[in-house]
């Protein structure tokens, strides 16, 4: 059982100064409820129950910094020349089936597809010029035909994992989940990764199975899923929400720090205004932080499964912010801030015994 130290002589002018600061905390914790986010609310809340056990002033609550800027285009996709063949000489591969397909391309609707779009013609353009090497088309071929399509084929093969990299990264939807202009996810809004997870399953298994012919690309299923991650920014969502949650968790942290350093006890005889059993705040904060984890282990996954070396733009940004072991990157940031407190608080505790 912890024995808190009794105040010292100062006691008239400390339990003046708590009066105060408590009524500061309260008006501040009833402008968060009303103005700002929800975790933001509960955060402050707690921030300003602790000043006021420890009879010091609430934390200045500095701006959680924004996630940093998503690769640019240049940056982020790979260059895929284009393809120029003679007409008569797609009509001599007329037995592969894929006039029809360079045509549709070509129109006025093909240069302006969709990345996704773009991905699954080249899918299609793929699996239709190697399917040809096992029917009878090549034997009926001239001998420059014949080494056409074999040209084109390994083209076409080479270029896919671009194509299928391409996009994903050149997607507005995708693009858009890393959203600067975003605010931090508030709790209610956390099973909206459950929501969009199975987007992200999909996408790595359309990349997987991108060369495996018994798997069917569906174009209806493709955009539903990428539907499905344009209906919020869920990526910047979750990052800002760890990082708002470190941020003010490192500042009441330094309220624990200043109060040892001074040598000032809490005054109530309840001590410490509970952490671990502040039911809402940890019940988010524990639910913040498996739901983070999960989405960005999905997102690693995705990453992974790509068939080909990452640019280097998206290793860097990848390694900063969506890494689970970067101490720099807000998932990681968020799990230490938690610790340390933990920790502030048992030292505090021992300290006033």
């Amino acid at each position: 059982m912890v024995t808190w130290r009794s105040p010292s002589h100062r006691n008239k002018r400390r339990h003046h100064q708590r009066g105060r600061w408590w009524l500061l905390g309260l008006i501040a914790s009833l402008m968060a409820g009303c103005g700002e986010g929800a975790g933001e609310a509960l955060l402050g809340d707690y921030q300003q129950r602790l000043a006021a056990a420890l009879d010091l002033a609430p934390p200045a609550k500095a701006r959680p910094t924004n996630i940093g800027d998503f690769p640019e285009p240049d940056a982020r996709l790979f260059a895929i020349p284009e393809t120029r063949e003679a007409l008569l000489d797609v009509f001599a591969l007329r037995g592969c089936h894929i006039a029809n397909l360079v045509a549709g391309r070509n129109n006025q609707l093909g240069k302006v597809a969709p990345p996704s779009q773009r991905w699954l013609y080249e899918l299609t353009l793929w699996r239709r010029l190697s399917g040809c090497w096992n029917t009878e088309v090549p034997a009926t071929l001239s001998d420059n035909d014949r080494a056409r399509l074999a040209r084109l084929t390994r083209l076409k093969t080479d270029q896919l994992p671009r194509a299928s990299w391409n996009a994903l990264f050149a997607s507005s939807e995708w693009v858009g989940s890393f959203s600067r202009a975003s605010s931090p996810l508030p709790p209610d809004a956390l099973p909206e990764v459950d929501v969009q997870l199975p987007a992200l399953a999909y996408l790595r298994e359309a990349t997987l199975h991108q060369f495996d012919r018994r798997w069917e690309a569906d174009s209806a299923t493709l955009e539903g899923y990428l539907k499905t991650l344009q209906e919020r920014p869920l990526t910047a969502e979750l990052l800002r929400a760890l990082m708002l949650a470190e941020r003010r968790l490192a500042e009441a942290s330094r309220l624990l720090e200043t109060a040892q350093q001074s040598n000032a006890c809490p005054t109530t005889p309840a001590g410490l205004p509970p952490f671990s059993g502040d039911t809402r705040l940890v019940a988010w904060l524990d639910h913040l932080e498996l739901a983070s984890k999960r989405w960005l282990s999905a997102i690693h996954r995705l990453l992974d499964a790509q068939l080909i070396s990452p640019r280097p733009a998206i290793v860097i940004y990848r390694h900063r912010w969506l890494s689970l072991e970067d101490p720099r990157a807000p998932w990681p940031a968020l799990v230490a801030a938690r610790q340390q407190h933990r920790e502030w608080r048992a030292s505090l505790i021992r300290h006033c015994r």
